[in-house]
């Protein structure tokens, strides 16, 4: 058994943290909204962002920070892309030496245009770093739908504990060293699905959306590789994998705020009705930028930045 903390407490978090304790670890969600913390400590459930799921009655939540991390083992942070480097520097006096950490947040952080894990790392230089990223939607993975993802860093040993802390009968891990292509693979597939999203809200077919993958795979590794990851990688689960999942599947929100701007919509409406993150917007900005600096031709993140 691992001692665990999961730090954000939006779907995607409350998935991992519940599939921790299902694996029979010792949890602990970190949640900013007290609703969150009340109904998975009194109901065992997070009808604000994962309604509908029974959550393991091991689970417990709290909303200090401090509590959650300090006596944990195994840290996965799960915060959205704008918030991670302010949360991981209030977590870093906490931590326990050694403990691993693992980043499950996907995206570019604006400004920097630092990858997540390198937004830890200088937050907390010591960590042993692992970046968790692959094609599955919380809701599925909640449900205990067959599911495979990566763990990777360039610590072999660190990718291995969260390979076997986190795999199931249905939730397979495989390990990787490529840090930088399963993050920006990771991170680009939403600015993608946006693009295909706006398609198919003008009321356009497969053909485009193909098209768009497709494209968009291109534009994902051209970065990729300029920035030292691995063109292989990007016909793996981070890459290619994700892709496919979030450009075509009715669960990704990114997807989901394309099709209303693609209607019509002003994003600003479109995104204020919403209570989670769709990081491809914000990624949006970042992708252009990090294009631009690496001088890396990126038409279809440009005209998505371009709408945006």
């Amino acid at each position: 058994m691992t001692r665990c903390a999961v730090i954000g407490g939006g779907a995607w978090g409350t998935a991992l943290a519940d599939l921790l304790a299902r694996n029979g670890h010792a949890v602990t969600l970190w949640a900013y909204e007290s609703a969150v913390v009340e109904s998975v400590n009194g109901a065992h459930e997070n009808p604000t962002f994962l309604p509908g799921v029974s959550l393991h009655s091991s689970l417990a939540a709290t909303a200090s920070l401090d509590s959650a991390v300090n006596e944990a083992d195994l840290i996965t942070f799960v915060a959205p892309s704008h918030v991670l480097r302010d949360i991981c520097r209030r977590a870093s006096g906490s931590l326990r030496t050694g403990a691993v950490i693992v980043v499950a947040t996907k995206g570019i952080e604006r400004g920097t245009l630092a990858l997540m894990t390198d937004v830890v790392r200088a937050e907390i230089p010591a960590a042993r770093v692992v970046a968790l990223s692959g094609p599955s939607f919380a809701a599925e993975v909640a449900l205990h739908q067959p599911t495979a993802v990566v763990a990777a860093s360039e610590d072999d040993i660190a990718a291995a504990r969260v390979q076997r802390a986190f795999s199931s009968d249905a939730f397979r891990v495989y390990t990787h060293s490529d840090v930088i292509g399963v993050e920006v693979g990771g991170a680009l597939k939403n600015v993608i699905a946006v693009a295909t999203g706006i398609a198919e809200g003008l009321g356009l077919g497969y053909n485009p959306r193909a098209a768009l993958i497709t494209r968009g795979l291109a534009e994902m590794t051209r970065l990729g590789v300029a920035l030292g990851a691995s063109p292989l990688t990007f016909a793996g689960l981070a890459g290619m994998g994700d892709l496919v999942l979030t450009c075509t599947g009715a669960l990704s929100r990114n997807r989901a705020v394309g099709v209303e701007v693609g209607k019509g919509a002003a994003l600003a409406d479109v995104l204020a009705g919403r209570q989670t993150v769709a990081e491809g917007v914000v990624t949006t900005q970042s992708a252009n930028a990090l294009a631009v600096r690496e001088r890396v031709d990126m038409p279809i993140v440009a005209a998505v930045h371009g709408i945006l």
